[in-house]
């Protein structure tokens, strides 16, 4: 067997990461040139929502842990940054690859471009153009830094193209959270075992809605306003709520707790990924404010309500299930109502999303490097 040449080194740092990395990371234990080693920067630490999802996903434990837990942006990339270089330095020959837009993702991109080691982005090229989010900026720095960028959708070529970014260095592979979505459809548990193992009831038919941008729930007025949407939506059918920690504490803040009433919102704590598969499979209309969440809803032909003006996905509207509802509540109770009245939107599965990208993108970096 050839001797493997390269190390590629897989940084996850926030959930979202977890699922996209994970099929690279089994793609590359598979390869035969290039050896993959796992870093999580502890950008997300909780236990519930961390080793639960490495668990499940059958990734292996990491080689590094940064440890670097919460803080503002520019205390959370410092962090990232001082403690990912000693990791690099003690790497033999290593490619760095990133996954996403967290702050670990432009942190460790950083360190890795000045010191001269190759940078490869995963999930390049997407762009909501709302430089409010910090998601936004991470996205286009991490592409500028980058020599390979891989993209999910067609239109990210032409967003890294207006960017000024050499055709030659970008490639269509396909999304990997749908690698890992159809790899564990079979797996995904039951509604019924997630709302009994929270004491909550399991009704026959419900929609799924969850909420964690800062502009959604750090202003009580905008939290009240998109609860009272879920608490209407949720007379005719009930609204299963899985509660982000951070989400969590800003209703509890703002008083309100109440809303939650066990009966036309479902508050739960933080799932794993097969529970919410669950959920998200079963649920007749899914109300979100994820951009992975937009993906997985098209993948599994759910409608899906984005609470958000706009979105760094484009194909999830214009192939998939998703429609950009905003934050006004006539908007998102009249899609609701016209969704759950009509069967929801129709949609088809994007380009690629065939379960193969982690495939083509170790294809590359073997030809690559």
């Amino acid at each position: 067997m050839p001797k493997r040449s390269r190390t590629v080194v897989c940084v996850v740092g926030a959930r979202p990461n977890y699922m996209k990395a994970a099929p690279i990371v089994a793609a590359l234990q598979d390869s035969v040139r290039l050896s993959p080693l796992l870093v999580h920067t502890g950008q997300h630490y909780d236990p519930d929502m961390n080793e639960k999802f490495f668990a499940e996903l059958g990734m292996p434990a990491p080689d590094s842990n940064l440890d670097v837990g919460s803080g503002s942006h520019a205390v959370q990339t410092a962090e990232v940054m001082i403690r990912f270089e000693p990791v690099l330095d003690a790497a033999a020959d290593p490619v760095v690859l990133v996954v996403g837009d967290v702050n670990s993702t432009i942190a460790c991109a950083l360190v890795a471009a000045k010191k001269g080691i190759p940078v490869v982005h995963v999930e390049a090229g997407l762009r909501s153009r709302d430089r409010a989010m910090p998601e936004e900026i991470n996205r286009v720095l991490t592409d500028q830094l980058s020599d390979l960028l891989f993209t999910t959708e067609r239109s990210a070529a032409a967003n890294l193209a207006a960017e000024g970014i050499d055709a030659a260095r970008v490639h269509f592979v396909g999304n990997v959270m749908i690698d890992t979505l159809i790899a564990n459809l079979p797996r995904a548990i039951a509604p019924a075992a997630t709302l009994a193992a929270a004491g909550l009831p399991a009704p026959a038919q419900f929609a799924v809605a969850t909420l964690h941008r800062p502009s959604n729930v750090d202003d009580p007025a905008v939290l009240r306003r998109l609860l009272e949407c879920l608490a209407e939506i949720g007379e005719t059918l009930p609204v299963v709520l899985p509660l982000h920690p951070r989400t969590r504490a800003r209703v509890d803040a703002a008083g309100l707790a109440p809303m939650l009433d066990g009966r036309r919102i479902l508050a739960l704590g933080p799932q794993g990924y097969l529970a919410m598969l669950g959920l998200m499979k079963n649920a007749r209309l899914v109300l979100t404010d994820s951009g992975g969440i937009q993906e997985e809803t098209t993948a599994l032909g759910v409608p899906c309500l984005t609470l958000r003006d706009n979105t760094e996905r484009p194909s999830t509207v214009e192939f998939g299930t998703n429609t950009l509802v905003g934050r006004d509540p006539g908007r998102i109770l009249a899609a609701a109502r016209e969704s759950l009245a009509t069967g929801g939107k129709a949609g088809r599965i994007p380009e690629f999303w065939d379960g193969n990208a982690a495939r083509r993108i170790v294809a590359v970096l073997e030809d690559s490097f």
